[in-house]
């Protein structure tokens, strides 16, 4: 899991009393990096920009990403290069150590051919405390290497059972992005299908402005149809009026007759606009009942994504 949200200065310190070499970072006051490099350490390259190392002491896997492949590059270099020194390091105290040793069992002899030469001097007083300290150091060695091996077994173990976690853990998270794939992909569906439906809706507005215009249209017909049978009932007053006038009785039925053509003509095209009207408002009802088919599937598939939001918010916070 990340150790730090912001860039951060790694540094490689060597700590005099011990005789060894460490990685340390500090984030104000939290120590993030504190390593100790070992002459078995190994740093591998996962990426261009990323590399890490295995920490047995720590039972800890560092990591570290750089800004470029050219920095990860010189961190790579540094690191083989203080692992170097840290193998010199130890091959010198283990000298030291072996040095120390035989001159405790030099001292030994010594003091006791001057034992059997004369009782005591100061020398060998001197040898003789000399060698109970080195005894004692190398009895709390053997200690130390002990513990220290009880150590490295309980961090193997833990090693084991934090490299089976992380496997589950990296399956549960393969199985989530596949999932997250299968819902982003049906999400896409859903947003073409949208498009679609808008563009139905467009159409749809077309429609009824459409409608509107034969509306107006079918308006103005009925007008000029009231003014024709208004002048009809004029006319056949007029006929009725004036009976002497039969030159222009007859004018006034040819005049009567091509007005009710007109007004045939104007019924038949009343009626199919009355068709075109009914025809345009059940295409309109049929497309409304679809697109709120669509919106319930689509409401049930943004709960699902919810849902999946959710259990992936669930997994980060368990991670």
């Amino acid at each position: 899991m990340p150790a730090s949200k912001q860039a951060v200065t790694v540094s490689y310190f060597y700590d005099v009393t011990r005789n060894s070499y460490r990685i340390i970072s500090v984030d104000g006051a939290k120590v993030i990096i504190n390593s100790t490099i070992t002459p078995n350490m190994t740093f591998t390259k996962t990426s261009q920009k990323f590399g890490q190392w295995a920490d047995s002491r720590a039972n800890t896997v560092f990591g570290l990403g750089f800004s470029s492949e050219q920095q990860l590059t010189k961190f790579a270099e540094k690191f083989q290069e203080v692992k170097e020194a840290a193998k010199i390091a130890k091959d010198k105290t283990q000298e030291k150590i072996e040095t120390s040793s035989n001159h405790s069992q030099a001292s030994s002899v010594n003091g006791t051919d001057d034992e059997k030469a004369s009782h005591a001097g100061p020398a060998d007083t001197h040898l003789k405390s000399e060698n109970d300290k080195l005894k004692i150091a190398l009895t709390q060695s053997a200690a130390n290497v002990k513990k220290w091996e009880i150590e490295l077994q309980t961090l193997r173990e833990s090693n084991a059972r934090l490299t089976t976690a992380l496997q589950e853990s990296a399956a549960s998270v393969e199985q989530w992005r596949r999932q997250f794939s299968i819902c982003r992909d049906e999400n896409d569906r859903l947003r073409t299908k949208i498009d679609e439906l808008e563009e139905q809706c467009s159409e749809i507005n077309r429609e009824k402005e459409k409608n509107t215009q034969l509306k107006r249209r079918i308006e103005e017909l009925e007008a000029e149809l009231r003014e024709k049978e208004t002048e009809l009932k004029d006319l056949r007053k007029q006929s009725e009026i004036i009976p002497q006038l039969m030159s222009e009785c007859e004018y006034v039925s040819e005049k009567l007759e091509a007005a009710e053509r007109d007004n045939q003509n104007l019924e038949d095209k009343v009626r199919s606009l009355k068709t075109d009207i009914e025809e345009s408002k059940y295409r309109q009802r049929h497309l409304k009942v679809e697109l709120k088919s669509f919106l319930e599937v689509l409401d049930g598939k943004i709960d699902d994504l919810h849902d999946f939001r959710r259990g992936l918010s669930k997994l980060g916070t368990d991670n």
